[in-house]
């Protein structure tokens, strides 16, 4: 059968949306199949509209190699571009929900002429509890949490603050500048790192002031990445635990910037555009 689809991309993290209501395919070969770059759409991944008994709509997303990941910021506010430019999900005056592989997320839709354009999303509070990121405690001995804990990965020591926003990160806030770190040989050490038993993503920071920072993004099972919605939630969550930033962050990644805020219950939120590049239909 046939596929419909859309590339959309929010600050430069591309995903492919589908309509899966009702079709039962094997969404993880598809992701793999449709997000090769010239081979096929290029993109990171496919957000999957589905039905669900505990949301107003399903969200499910899929890397570029078939696995499933829990939760993504940026395909969040794309997916919900996409379910609510289509009347497949209309929100209320208290948002849309979304069930997700991490919880039930609230989105906040931003409409110009009937389309949404942007949105902020509640991102959940980050946690920073090892056995629920997940890692491997064993490895830790009685640290309770890892806040500039020592890994080696790469042939590097690396000080890493883990946490989970929906799916786990690993974030080095470095001294050094982030253009220079060896990010694309460095990642994929970090991400199957042995402490790691779901692999992780992982995120460099650079703190430019209380109210900015620069970060660089691998993400798990895509690799660098011009953006992330959860990766720039952790960036910008790891700074703020080490006391570098306020409670209004602006991330700059390499495909925009997004904005990262924290309400006093200190739930995180996540605030960036949505923009719909083309439509198509994949052959089976």
């Amino acid at each position: 059968m046939t596929v419909e689809f859309a590339k959309l991309h929010g600050a430069g993290n591309d995903y492919i949306a589908i309509d899966g209501r009702g079709i039962d395919l094997d969404w993880g070969a598809l992701s793999k199949e449709m997000s090769q770059l010239a081979f096929g759409v290029g993109s990171d991944g496919i957000v999957l509209v589905q039905h669900s008994n505990v949301a107003q709509i399903r969200m499910r997303v899929y890397n570029p190699d078939g696995s499933e990941a829990e939760m993504s910021g940026n395909g969040i506010r794309l997916f919900s571009k996409f379910v609510i430019d289509r009347n497949i999900a209309i929100p209320d005056p208290n948002g849309l929900t979304v069930e997700t592989g991490g919880g039930v997320r609230t989105v906040w839709p931003t409409m110009e002429d009937d389309k949404m354009v942007a949105a902020k999303v509640a991102m959940g509070e980050p946690t920073f509890v090892p056995s629920e990121i997940p890692v491997d405690v064993t490895q830790i001995g009685d640290a309770n949490i890892l806040k500039g804990f020592p890994i080696q990965a790469g042939g590097m020591e690396l000080k890493v603050t883990c946490l989970a926003v929906g799916n786990p990160h690993a974030v080095v806030v470095m001294d050094e500048s982030v253009e220079d770190f060896p990010l694309l040989e460095v990642g994929p050490h970090v991400e199957s790192h042995e402490l790691f038993p779901n692999r992780i993503n992982f995120e460099i920071v650079n703190v430019l002031s209380r109210s900015k920072i620069r970060a660089r993004i691998f993400e798990r099972g895509a690799g660098e990445t011009l953006s992330s919605g959860t990766g720039s939630t952790a960036s910008a969550s790891a700074a703020r635990a080490h006391g570098l930033v306020d409670d209004v962050v602006d991330v700059v990644v390499d495909g925009g910037v997004l904005r990262i805020s924290w309400d006093e219950t200190g739930e995180a939120f996540l605030e960036g555009p949505a923009v719909e590049v083309f439509t198509g239909v994949w052959p089976d």
